[in-house]
C-alpha cells in the first residue's frame, strides 16, 4: 500500500474482506495441496511455504488476478494475449457460482461507485454476464461457468492504487494463514509421505541393445 495515500474506512474494509476471502477455501486448491505434499516429506515450515508460494505464483492460480487486470486494460485497446481465454472465469469446483466472488462483487461495486469508477465496474459486469454464454457455446461446457474470486480482486487492488507486482504477494499474505492451518493438520493427523502413483499409458516395447539403437 502507498504510504503517501490516505485510505478511507470503506477502502480498508473492502481490502480486509478480500484478504479474508483469499485465506482459504478448501484443501483441494493447488498451493494448499502443495503444502500438504511438501509437509508430508518431513521438511520445515519455511520450505513448505516456499513451495506453496511457487505454486501460487502461477498465472492459473494466484497470478490470475494480474491476468484479469491486464486483460481489461488491453481489452480497451486490442486483443490481449491471443490465447482466446477470458481470465477470471471458471473454477474447478465452483461451477455455478464462486461464493467468495459473490461477496467481493458487492463490496467492490460499492467502492467503485463511491470513487466515481462506475464505467470501469460496468465493463467488468458486462464481461462477467456475457463470458459464461460465450465460453459455454465455444468450448461446449455444459456444467456451468462463473466468475471466480480473481475476477474482481484485480480491479479492487487497482482502485486502491496498489501496483500490479503486489497483487500475487497480497494473495500469498492472506493464503499463508490457510497453508499454516493445513500444515498443522498434516503434521498432527498424518505420518506418511504423500506419493502419487503414476501409470504409464505407453505401449510395451522390446528392449533394443545400446549398440543397435
Amino acid at each position: 500500500l502507498r504510504p503517501d495515500r490516505h485510505y478511507t474506512p470503506l477502502e480498508a474494509k473492502v481490502l480486509d474482506m478480500a484478504l479474508i476471502l483469499h485465506m482459504e477455501h478448501g484443501g483441494g486448491n493447488n498451493s494448499t495441496f502443495t503444502t500438504h505434499v511438501v509437509t508430508s516429506s518431513g521438511t520445515d515450515t519455511y520450505s513448505a511455504v516456499a513451495a506453496a508460494l511457487a505454486s501460487l505464483k502461477g498465472p492459473k492460480h494466484g497470478g490470475a488476478n494480474v491476468k484479469v487486470y491486464y486483460m481489461f486494460e488491453d481489452l480497451k485497446k486490442q486483443p490481449f494475449d491471443k490465447k482466446g481465454l477470458i481470465y477470471g472465469m471458471g473454477h474447478a469446483v465452483y461451477t455455478i457460482s464462486d461464493p467468495r466472488q459473490q461477496i467481493l462483487h458487492g463490496a467492490v461495486k460499492k467502492l467503485a461507485f463511491a470513487e466515481g469508477h462506475n464505467d470501469e465496474f460496468d465493463l467488468y459486469e458486462r464481461v462477467e454476464r456475457l463470458a459464461p454464454k460465450v465460453i459455454g457455446r465455444k468450448r461446449k461446457i455444459y456444467k456451468g461457468v462463473a466468475a471466480n474470486v480473481d475476477f474482481f480482486s484485480g480491479l479492487l487492488y487497482s482502485l486502491l492504487d496498489i501496483p500490479c507486482e503486489l497483487y500475487t504477494p497480497l494473495f500469498a499474505t492472506a493464503r499463508i494463514t490457510g497453508w499454516s492451518a493445513h500444515r498443522l493438520e498434516e503434521l498432527i493427523n498424518c505420518g506418511k509421505i504423500i506419493r502419487p502413483a503414476y501409470m504409464s499409458i505407453s505401449e510395451n516395447k522390446e528392449y533394443v541393445d545400446l549398440k543397435d539403437r
